[in-house]
């Protein structure tokens, strides 16, 4: 055949058509391989970022000072509804016999004390699973009948006869706190009770068994207008930390520590603050 010019005009244009046709196939099989390639560690971590955080369940058993009651009941029905599954039961009362019957065997996975001093009895027997951790600190204050009708207006005021006072068991942190702080007054109280926990102490005032009651600043605040608070300098000197720590035994161990870390977090210190808790 004979090739003409306007043969090979012809056939030019086609082989420019090949080859850029062929260019294109191998820059979308590349631009196709790039692609793969930058979306996989974002899925990969995507994954692992999944199976790192496994969903929890079963139930949460919380030993706790009577006086966190409120808040840790709040805190309790959060934890549940961020992990669907789970479910937080409480046993509230005086730390002391708490304590004892952690060390007794009694089966929990937390234990939050209103003091270091009984939280020392669960250490000291070898109980806790780690250091605990001090995640609020809480104050005394003076709850009396609403209105305040014997015109209670310091510590010293409670010594007067005639007053119906009642106070925390000494072996109780509230107690032990009252004490503390009788003793930087240098006073001497003799009360008509003393209570096995703060919110024994607490009831007798709402139920006018007794004039006045030493118990935290946060028992108060939850009574709301049952009681009247009145604030006193010595309770300064008596101040009351609370450790929180996970038990060497705890049976949901997992679940026990996410909800140690909510109560530690920013959101767990805003609900303990309303409460009228002290930051650490």
């Amino acid at each position: 055949m004979r090739w003409t010019s306007r043969t090979r005009r012809i056939r030019r244009p086609r082989r420019m058509l090949q080859v850029t046709g062929a260019s294109a196939a191998a820059l979308l099989a590349l631009s196709a391989c790039s692609s793969s390639d930058d979306s996989s560690p974002a899925a990969s971590g995507s994954s692992a970022s999944a199976s790192a955080s496994p969903k929890l369940s079963g139930t949460v058993t919380v030993f706790a000072a009577a006086s966190l009651k409120e808040s840790f009941e709040k805190l309790g029905k959060q934890f549940e509804q961020e992990h669907p599954g789970t479910k937080v039961t409480f046993s509230f009362g005086g730390s002391d016999s708490l304590a004892a019957s952690i060390t007794g065997g009694a089966p929990a996975d937390v234990f939050a004390s209103a003091s270091p001093k009984t939280m020392k009895i669960v250490t000291d027997a070898g109980d806790a699973s780690g250091t605990p951790a001090t995640f609020v600190r809480n104050r005394l204050e003076i709850a009396t009948l609403p209105g305040n009708p014997d015109k209670i207006s310091s510590l010293k005021d409670l010594t007067e006869s005639g007053l119906k006072v009642v106070l925390c068991d000494k072996e109780v942190p509230c107690g032990a706190a009252a004490q503390k702080a009788l003793d930087a007054g240098k006073l001497k109280l003799t009360p008509v009770s003393y209570e096995q926990d703060v919110k024994a102490a607490l009831t007798k005032v709402e139920l006018k068994e007794a004039d006045a009651a030493v118990v935290y600043q946060t028992d108060v605040r939850a009574a709301g207008d049952k009681v009247e608070g009145v604030e006193f300098p010595e309770s300064a000197d008596a101040v009351n930390d609370y450790p929180i720590t996970l038990l060497k035994d705890a049976a949901n161990a997992e679940a026990a520590q996410a909800f140690i870390a909510l109560v530690r977090s920013a959101e767990g210190q805003q609900v303990l603050t309303e409460a009228g808790f002290l930051k650490p």
